[in-house]
């Protein structure tokens, strides 16, 4: 069955999974989005990067591409700076009757402990469209939940569960966003980036913490953040920006989900720019710049090392890669699914028992 797709914004994430669209024989693509001026008119293969045209040109039309119809959008906006406006575009397929697939509003990984303010609309959407959202990613995502559940599902019993994203960022050109949101390069003297204040870890990475204890078994006290900067004495200068000496070269946060005044369920980033930085924090494995890593305290006593980017594929590059086909390989899942906001329960079953003690 060949599903009708609409690819809805064309940046970093996006143009990986219109890419994906356009190659893949069982998908018909027949919108694309694009809010720049300069791509709107231009071909979809343009945007991907791919020579052969498919006669599918951008527009910023919303209601245009929902009066498509189409069964799926892939919807990869970067809504996390514009909420309303991305929440109102979001919407408007759901209500429509199209299922969406997104990287968009991490929030929803677990919708369970999003805020009225998001999970509200789109669940009005989902009604009155009879259609289905999943939000997922590579991390929040995969690594807290289809990687997390493959280390879990080799214990015997647990006693905690640790999941983390360990990646030198020096080579990914996105300074503008990630830059600006982790606080890299930023005086020591500086106020917080607003990841950095109290309870916005917990709400992003905060779902995937309370996912894992679903499946688990495990009631949790509370879920709780914590965040350090590292500052490099001396000047950095690599592709994601130059950083001044005294300025912020790696940061190291968490989500931890706390049981009797002890974390057991722990989300945690390292991410840092050259491998230089932070010397005392964690490292993945030798000959890799990055790791998706669980490891699991228990008996037997599991560690899972999950690499994405082999080759001359840059890990940080592949990490977006492997983000859209985090939701462009779920679309016939999602539109097989029942109407509603998805979490990957929902989607082919996990063998996650409760072994958690």
């Amino acid at each position: 069955m060949t599903r009708r797709v609409i690819q809805f914004s064309t940046g970093n994430v996006g143009r990986e999974s219109l890419r994906m669209l356009i190659e893949r024989p069982d998908l018909e693509l027949v919108g694309v989005h694009a809010s720049s001026p300069g791509k709107v008119g231009q071909d979809a293969a343009t945007l991907a990067g791919l020579a052969e045209p498919t006669g599918v040109l951008a527009t910023d039309d919303r209601d245009a591409l929902v009066a498509l119809g189409a069964d799926c959008v892939v919807f990869t906006a970067q809504a996390e700076t514009r909420p309303e406006e991305a929440l109102a575009d979001l919407c408007a397929f759901l209500a429509a009757g199209s299922d969406v697939v997104s990287t968009s509003f991490v929030w929803l990984v677990n919708p369970a402990g999003a805020d009225a303010w998001l999970l509200g609309p789109v669940e009005d959407a989902c009604r009155a469209g009879g259609s289905s959202l999943y939000v997922n990613g590579i991390d929040p995502g995969y690594s807290g939940d289809t990687l997390a559940y493959a280390a879990l599902g080799l214990a015997g019993t647990a006693t905690k569960v640790v999941v983390q994203e360990i990646f030198d960022y020096a080579d990914y050109d996105d300074g503008d966003f990630t830059g600006v949101t982790f606080g890299f390069g930023r005086p020591a003297d500086a106020d917080p980036v607003m990841m950095a204040l109290p309870g916005v870890v917990a709400s992003v990475w905060g779902g995937s913490v309370r996912l894992l204890a679903d499946a688990l078994g495990v009631e949790l006290d509370e879920v709780r953040d914590r965040w350090e900067n590292w500052h490099t004495p001396t000047r950095i200068g690599c592709t994601m920006m130059d950083v001044p000496a005294g300025g912020v070269a790696a940061v190291r946060f968490a989500a931890e989900g706390v049981v009797d005044g002890e974390p057991v369920i722990v989300v945690e980033h390292v991410n840092r720019l050259t491998e230089t930085a932070a010397p005392d924090w964690g490292y993945p494995p030798v000959g890799h710049t990055g790791v998706h890593r669980v490891r699991v305290e228990g008996h037997p006593g599991i560690e899972i090392n999950s690499h994405v980017g082999l080759g001359d594929v840059a890990t940080t590059h592949a990490g977006v890669v492997s983000t859209a086909a985090r939701v462009v390989n779920a679309i016939d899942a999602v539109c097989a699914a029942r109407p509603g906001v998805l979490t990957v329960d929902d989607l082919p079953v996990n063998l996650v028992g409760r072994v958690m003690s």
